[in-house]
């Protein structure tokens, strides 16, 4: 049979401990404190949407002794709200002390606000094009050619207003400073609005194609040719040549000949007498014919007998 006396000093021990932490305790003064803490949304309905941004924090008071609040850290502290009934359309929900989750020792005795409202609206999916902005400027002669992103498009989801009014998925953009050959990368995919977002897809590829740019080229001292000239009749052309001023790719512009290029003014309409005509010019089609200079040239038809 055990002695009810056995082990007296142990007893006698813990006994002493429990009353001094009992009088440290109850001596420590109770505070209170002001805190700001997470809005935890939980168990969120399937096939529904919040429209706008939610609130992320509230306000709460609690109370303490300065030991407890003191060890109160980062993330001990969260309000939770169960949103599993919610249905479509503004929803006021109550954020009382019971839904705020605390360590042992520390008492929530208000929360500010009370109550949050959110409204919310059927879930929607589409497909949206994906468009890639392009920033800077190529090396100079190059220019920025087509622009291909992989995907093309991709699936977005939220709100079904904000759906429908999203235009565009967008890329990063991508620099084409001082390129001078074809600018790959691969950049992260997003979207203006903020309540939307990509069901899957994250990043994508795109291609900036650079090429040469458009460059001018000046034929110089080509002759002037005189069509339509009458049987009966004789004309010439003061002056007999001009300039010519081509625009085309640099590759295009740097093989052609300059007898490719033919200027002439037709008279076919004109009798004898002197004239004002404007002179015309062929190139072949790779080459654009911006100026030719002069434009104008004064033409003397006479009599083939004269």
């Amino acid at each position: 049979m055990t002695s009810p006396f056995r082990q007296v000093g142990l007893k006698l021990v813990a006994l002493a401990i429990s009353i001094v932490l009992w009088i440290a305790v109850s001596g420590e003064e109770t505070v209170e404190r002001g805190l700001r803490v997470p809005l935890e949304l939980q168990q969120f309905p399937p096939n529904l949407e919040i429209q706008g941004e939610p609130p992320s924090f509230v306000d709460v008071r609690v109370r303490g002794t300065s030991a407890a609040l003191s060890r109160v850290g980062q993330g001990d502290v969260v309000a939770v709200l169960d949103l599993h009934a919610a249905r479509e359309g503004n929803r006021l929900f109550a954020v009382t002390p019971e839904q705020v989750k605390t360590p042992f020792g520390v008492e929530v005795i208000q929360v500010t606000p009370s109550t949050v409202t959110l409204a919310f609206e059927p879930s929607a999916t589409r497909l949206l094009a994906v468009s890639a902005p392009v920033e800077g400027k190529p090396a100079p002669g190059f220019v920025v050619g087509k622009v291909s992103v992989t995907p093309e498009r991709v699936d977005i989801v939220g709100p079904e207003s904000a759906v429908r009014r999203a235009t565009e998925a967008l890329t990063e953009p991508v620099s084409v400073t001082d390129a001078q050959h074809d600018v790959t990368e691969i950049v992260t995919l997003g979207l203006v609005d903020p309540a939307l977002r990509l069901k899957t897809q994250r990043t994508a590829s795109v291609v900036v194609q650079i090429i040469p740019a458009p460059m001018e080229r000046t034929v110089h001292g080509r002759p002037i040719h005189l069509t339509n000239v009458g049987a009966s009749f004789s004309a010439q052309a003061l002056p007999a040549v001009v300039d010519i001023v081509l625009r085309g790719r640099r590759e295009s512009l740097t093989r052609l000949r300059a007898d490719e290029v033919v200027a002439f003014v037709d008279v076919g309409t004109l009798g004898p007498g002197e004239y004002t005509v404007p002179v015309q010019a062929e190139a072949p089609d790779e080459a654009g014919v911006m100026r030719i200079n002069p434009s104008s040239v004064q033409v003397r038809i006479t009599s083939a007998k004269n």
